[in-house]
């Protein structure tokens, strides 16, 4: 069983930058597809970015394109969520979530899923 624990939220103003990360317990993680799904209050969750088991193939949804990226560090079992230019919109609660699938694609194939850390942006 996988276990997934994010820190590196928190609060900034608008145009700063966070960088959330996610460490994983066991190196089976290595294997996985990874992403960051976020959730506004009463809202489902929705993709910002995954990546493939090797790293070589990423996706970022439209809203954050060109401002957050997804990054993995398979020798520590970690992936990143760079996060720059943050505007309001982007509040909301961030998960880290892991697949037994190397190359997932839709949220109902991440099987294990972290406490979830809170990004507040203010104007």
């Amino acid at each position: 069983q996988v276990q997934l624990v994010e820190s590196g939220g928190g609060v900034v103003q608008a145009g700063g930058a966070l960088r959330p990360s996610c460490a994983a317990s066991e190196r089976t993680f290595s294997r996985a597809a990874r992403a960051w799904v976020r959730q506004y209050p009463g809202k489902g969750r929705a993709f910002v970015a995954r990546i493939n088991w090797s790293g070589g193939d990423t996706y970022d949804a439209s809203s954050v394109k060109g401002r957050f990226t997804i990054s993995t560090d398979n020798a520590e079992n970690t992936v990143y969520l760079q996060m720059n230019s943050l505007i309001p919109e982007d509040t909301a609660v961030y998960y880290c979530a892991a697949s037994n699938s190397p190359c997932a694609i839709r949220l109902s194939e991440y099987n294990y899923w972290g406490q979830g850390t809170q990004v507040t942006v203010s104007s």
